[in-house]
């Protein structure tokens, strides 16, 4: 890979942003020097880190992924992979850093929630979709149909969860979407795909996607359980109470920072004081996204892969950059890129609500533009989107495809910033958005569907869910109340099916009209 040329394109990803809050919080939406030279210190180590993370993804994780699922299809025991992808799933998802936040954020709210049992139902979730999705593959049954009949299900038990349990149930998809376990996923579904289907690209993407339906469907039985009793429905009102006093923000992978110390924090102190706070979490937390996965090499070196010593330095050395350079990257976020989002979303928020007309529109069209670019600078978005035009064999761009992520992701943001400041319910912003979703899946490639539905797993990563949730938190905080910034991974998560799929259609009426023209010549 050529490390320059990354580095170049991680920069053009990250540049406007910082231009952006730059502009703003000089003119419109004055923040403090300080603040916003710890932003460009930030925004400059998110650029570092993601270069060598996305190295380090090259080396090993990718490789890793491909061997082990084909290695495992190649034994010819479809219990053996089952076993294996529930156990892949489980781990990989029990140890993820942002499930261990997201299960405290809610139990700060729904005092009735049992982290452990919570962050094992969500794990679980993983492991059995993660299973259903290699046995799709295996079975070599329609991704549309897999998918349709999963959603069918989940939306069916959602009736029977109370609305102040959606939202969390649609943000814990996001929160399982780790930085390192999203290429490891990606890559396993790639591995089994090449040894079943003779490299059929149709069936080299939408592991991800269905996978991520696995943790929120856990929650929702999960909360259907909690809620049957009446103490579950008496701690709800006091729940929902307390989220709308406090505006406490759930969401997949969110810090645990509260709003307001944040902002303190960010304003106050010498220039690296954020930085030296939060480097012993983010090295855990770096550290804890990793060993699962390094873990599991070991363990499929030893029984499965067997590779040479040259092969496994290879892996070794990637696993090294991959872990340095998402500990430089998480301390970009954390140290105060997140925080500059808070604090302006706020600014502007208070604007919004007390002047409105022009200051609402630029609320709205800043949340529009910041999330369309901030979503190409993804650790995740990138390896999907390298996966997608090495499969396709270059015939799908990858600039076609963050294109369209990134309208999808603007969009999505931009409800959201709408619900932050007036307020409304989110199912009636879900239901008919998963509607339109599963209608598009009639007149789109099953390829594209399956790049979709990953897309919607992979849009709502560290960066996407840190800068732009603390920004639409900001703006709660402003406007409406921080309740109404509940939700918004959800969103997230489900525009870019919506988007991808209508440039799958795009796609195919392009080809035809190609043929259609080579057949005249």
């Amino acid at each position: 890979m050529n490390i320059l040329f990354k580095f170049k394109e991680t920069a053009v990803s990250v540049l406007p942003v910082i231009l952006i809050v730059l502009a703003l919080g000089l003119t419109v939406a004055p923040l403090e020097k300080i603040f916003l030279l710890r932003f460009v210190i930030s925004g400059l180590l998110l650029i570092f880190g993601l270069t060598l993370f996305l190295l380090g993804v090259d080396l090993s994780i990718q490789p890793m992924g491909e061997r082990s699922g084909a290695a495992l299809t190649a034994k010819k025991s479809l219990p053996l992979l089952l076993i294996t992808a529930f156990v892949i799933g489980f781990i990989v998802t029990a140890a993820e850093p942002d499930i261990q936040v997201f299960g405290s954020q809610v139990k700060s709210v729904f005092h009735f929630v049992n982290k452990t049992s919570f962050t094992f139902a969500i794990a679980v979730g993983v492991g059995i979709f993660i299973m259903i999705g290699l046995l799709r593959t295996v079975l070599k049954l329609p991704l549309k149909i897999t998918l349709l009949i999963s959603y069918i299900i989940l939306f069916a038990v959602s009736f029977f969860v109370p609305n102040a349990f959606i939202g969390i149930a649609f943000d814990s998809g996001g929160a399982t979407t780790g930085p390192m376990t999203v290429p490891f996923i990606m890559s396993l579904g790639i591995g089994v795909a090449r040894v079943m289907t003779s490299k059929d690209e149709n069936s080299s993407f939408g592991l991800t996607g269905i996978a991520s339906i696995g943790p929120v469907l856990a929650v929702l039985i999960y909360g259907i359980v909690s809620f049957t009793s009446s103490a579950g429905s008496e701690a709800a009102a006091g729940a929902a109470a307390s989220l709308a006093e406090s505006g406490v923000e759930i969401a997949g992978d969110c810090t645990a920072l509260d709003f307001a110390a944040a902002t303190e924090s960010s304003l106050t102190g010498n220039l690296f004081k954020p930085f030296a706070s939060v480097f012993g979490e983010i090295f855990h937390e770096a550290l804890f996204s990793i060993l699962p996965i390094f873990a599991l090499f070991v363990i499929f070196q030893i029984w499965l892969l067997k590779m040479t010593a040259r092969q496994v330095t290879r892996i070794v050395i990637g696993f090294i950059y991959s872990f340095t350079g998402l500990i430089i990257f998480l301390l970009g976020v954390h140290g105060g890129f997140s925080d500059a989002g808070a604090e302006l979303g706020r600014i502007l928020g208070q604007k919004a609500l007390s002047a409105g007309g022009a200051w609402y529109l630029l609320l709205i069209v800043t949340g529009l533009i910041l999330g369309a670019i901030i979503v190409c600078a993804e650790p995740a978005v990138w390896v999907l989107s390298e996966q997608v035009e090495q499969v396709s064999g270059g015939t799908i761009k990858r600039k076609m495809l963050l294109v369209f992520l990134s309208v999808g992701t603007a969009i999505a943001i931009g409800i959201a910033l709408w619900r932050a400041v007036s307020g409304f319910s989110l199912k009636s912003v879900l239901i008919p958005g998963y509607l339109l979703a599963m209608l598009l899946m009639l007149f789109c490639p099953a390829m594209f569907s399956g790049i979709a539905f990953d897309s919607g797993g992979v849009a709502s990563g560290p960066l996407t869910s840190t800068f732009v949730l603390s920004f639409t938190i900001g703006a709660a905080s402003g406007g409406s109340g921080g309740s109404e910034s509940f939700g918004v991974i959800a969103l997230v998560a489900m525009m870019p099916l919506i988007a991808i799929q209508i440039m799958g259609i795009v796609f195919k009426m392009k080809q035809k009209k190609t043929e259609g023209e080579v057949e005249h010549v």
